[in-house]
């Protein structure tokens, strides 16, 4: 299948086509490389990484003030932390893994091969522009693909060193980086990838997904959604206020598994309130003035998400809301203050969609059967948050919602695991990766039955009279 543009657009999109066609040509080579090989790959991204960060801080800073220190603890170390994990497993997850058989294939041996998908598109977001996309690229040149990258566009100074780093440590056959707006995307689409990775919103997942299914394509699909926590009459208050203001206002809210709203019992909502203001003022700054000047506060990435957030916190004071700190805007900078908003309900606008920035509305409730059912019309996010000293009100919540992950106790730490999935579950997205799932992820698990020298299949071969048709009924009621 060739790239279908209009005249007028084929200049621009040529290159795609050729982009692509490169990295398929080069795809049985990759399939055969072994663990040293991929490893090899994988070691050289890290050295050129690490002789880079600062560059990397600088390009960040330039595309929205991300604080260094963020720099390091979101976006490098993740990657480091994934790349490690790698090099200790990767030989053992790609050898072929013996699995057993009924009795009928006596003289067989089955084993499950984890053969590479091909070549893999990664469309990756702005919040998260270098740990988003480098992560996954990490999986995918371990399982052995090729992988065209495109970065997000919203982030152009990240985007350039995306490319820069890519261009010096792979062959323009094995992995390559393609820049460009929505138009680039959608041309991208348009190319038969063997599988699809989508980090971002569900409008632009579901043309992932339905381009997935146009080419028959596998997907992934990394959304997001209103991540809530719940903090219940039992919780130890002060390391809650604590964790989710960290976790909420790290990156200006713009992180897919931030806390988007809190639940909290009416017996604790006033201490929270409290315990809330008082480590926010103590991250960021006492006053306005000091919090503005803060160079540990992010910025909203563009005017589109200023003016959309701004939007957010204008209607929903006017709804009654009470501003219990925060509330500040400065359009030129493109920032909002982080900001507490109390006597919020499930029908006051900033609950009507997903907030990604720096509003963290706290809802009170009563009943656990209410807070279920609020729960479950939140839909199935990306992370639910459960502050609680209590193990059966955990286990009670655990077995009544649905989430992509969940964290007892704090925030935003179940994507550090290598050894936990990372991924959603309906409107929060399909599939998972990190260390080993990401691996089978972006492979394809290959069935592989090795017939021996005995084999009882002949007792099956027509005609099917007699001993056949006996054989075939015993079979049967082996298992009935």
């Amino acid at each position: 299948m060739r790239l279908v543009v209009t005249e007028e657009a084929a200049e621009t999109h040529r290159p795609l086509q050729e982009a692509f066609e490169r990295l398929q040509s080069r795809r049985w080579e990759m399939a055969q490389t072994g663990a040293p090989e991929r490893l090899a790959r994988l070691a050289k991204l890290k050295t050129n990484l690490l002789a880079r960060r600062e560059a990397l801080a600088e390009a960040m800073f330039s595309d929205f003030r991300k604080p260094r220190t963020e720099v390091e603890s979101t976006e490098v170390l993740p990657v480091l932390l994934e790349l490690a994990h790698t090099a200790r497993h990767l030989k053992s997850w790609m050898k072929p893994r013996r699995v057993g058989a009924p009795v009928l294939l006596a003289g067989t041996r089955s084993e499950v091969h984890s053969e590479p998908k091909g070549v893999v598109l990664i469309l990756s977001p702005w919040n998260y522009p270098f740990c988003l996309a480098i992560n996954p690229l990490i999986a995918a040149v371990a399982a052995g693909n090729c992988v065209m990258l495109k970065p997000s566009e919203k982030t152009p100074h990240t985007a350039a060193f995306l490319e820069a780093l890519v261009r010096d440590t792979f062959e323009p056959s094995e992995v390559t980086v393609v820049q460009g707006g929505p138009e680039v995307g959608d041309a991208l689409l348009q190319l038969p990838f063997d599988h699809f990775f989508f980090t971002g919103g569900g409008r632009v997942g579901q043309k992932v997904m339905a381009a997935a299914a146009h080419h028959l394509a596998g997907v992934t699909l990394e959304l997001g959604g209103k991540s809530p926590v719940v903090v219940d009459p039992t919780a130890d208050v002060k390391a809650a206020a604590e964790r989710i203001v960290w976790g909420k206002f790290v990156n200006a809210g713009q992180t897919c598994v931030a806390p988007d709203h809190v639940y909290v019992h009416a017996s604790r909502e006033e201490e929270l309130l409290a315990r809330m203001k008082d480590a926010l003022e103590r991250f960021y700054g006492k006053t306005e003035e000091a919090r503005r000047a803060s160079p540990d506060l992010c910025r909203m990435v563009d005017d589109a998400a200023f003016s959309r957030v701004r939007g957010l916190l204008d209607r929903t004071v006017h709804a009654g809301a009470r501003l219990v700190a925060g509330g500040g805007v400065d359009a030129a900078s493109r920032y909002i203050a982080p900001t507490l908003l109390a006597d919020v309900t499930a029908h006051t606008p900033v609950m009507e969609e997903e907030i990604f920035g720096p509003l963290l509305p706290v809802l009170r409730y009563e009943k656990v059967e209410t807070l279920v059912e609020h729960l479950r019309a939140d839909g199935k996010p990306l992370a639910l948050y459960l502050f609680s000293q209590d193990a059966a009100a955990v286990e009670y919540l655990l077995k009544r919602t649905s989430a992509g992950g969940t964290v007892v106790n704090n925030v935003l730490l179940q994507v550090t695991n290598p050894h936990l999935p990372f991924g959603g579950v309906g409107q929060s997205g399909l599939g998972a990766y990190h260390g080993e799932q990401g691996f089978r992820e972006l492979s394809h698990a290959r069935a592989v039955l090795w017939q021996g020298r005995t084999s009882l299949a002949h007792f099956f071969f027509p005609p099917y009279a007699g001993k056949a048709q006996q054989l075939a009924r015993l079979a049967s009621r082996m298992f009935e």
